[in-house]
Parts: C-alpha cells; sequence; structure tokens
C-alpha cells in the first residue's frame, strides 16, 4: 500500500467539490450566481450574444478571486498587500548614479592641475 504525500505539505489542500477546495467552490457558486442574475437581466433586452458576453464579465471577477494564489497569497491578501505598499506607505525610491572610474579621473585631473600651478 502507497500513500501518496505532498513533498511540501503547506501546497496541501483538501478537495471538496469536484476536485475544487472550498475556497474554490465558493467563488465558484458565486460568479455561476453573477452569471445567471446577469443572463436573466439582460437577455430581453440585448439579445443572447450580448447577454453572454455581459454574463462572461460578471462572473470573471469572481472566478479570478477564487483561483488567484500569488506567492502563496490568496486574491484578497494580495489586494490587501498592494494597498498597503503603493497607496497607504508609499516609498519613493531615489537613485543617485555613482561612477567611481569617473571620481578617479576627476580626482587625478584635479591633481595634475594643481601641481601644474605649483609649477607655474
Amino acid at each position: 500500500m502507497e500513500i501518496k504525500i505532498n513533498r511540501d505539505i503547506r501546497k496541501y489542500t483538501e478537495s471538496m467539490f469536484l476536485g475544487l477546495s472550498l475556497r474554490q467552490s465558493v467563488f465558484s457558486v458565486l460568479a455561476a450566481a453573477a452569471a445567471a442574475v446577469c443572463w436573466f437581466s439582460f437577455k430581453e433586452r440585448a439579445g443572447q450574444e450580448l447577454a453572454g458576453w455581459m454574463c462572461i464579465l460578471a462572473a470573471a471577477p469572481f472566478a479570478v478571486l477564487g483561483f488567484l494564489n500569488y506567492h502563496g497569497m490568496p486574491a484578497e491578501k494580495l489586494l490587501v498587500t498592494w494597498l498597503r505598499s503603493s497607496v497607504l506607505c508609499p516609498k519613493r525610491i531615489g537613485h543617485k548614479g555613482c561612477s567611481i572610474y569617473g571620481k578617479i579621473l576627476s580626482d587625478l585631473m584635479d591633481r595634475e592641475k594643481r601641481e601644474e600651478r605649483k609649477r607655474d
């Protein structure tokens, strides 16, 4: 008997429904609900083709929120981290270029000029 274990146990997710985690299942249901509401709202007014595109646009944010995982953070933690780093506490990082070769060369030229002045 062989039991499969992930090499990194922190990446383990429990499948709840159709191979999806609980988080993915909830957001999938929310995406389906948003698409259904959009379909029944726009089918008569805008026609089937446009209503279909509206359903896709309505369901897409929920699908992204359910399945997005960046550096081990789900979408809402990623959004909070981005807001904190970009909006609430932004840092201006300035860069002053420093040419070591240019500095040494200018120092040598200054010394040569001083020596020439002493000679004159």
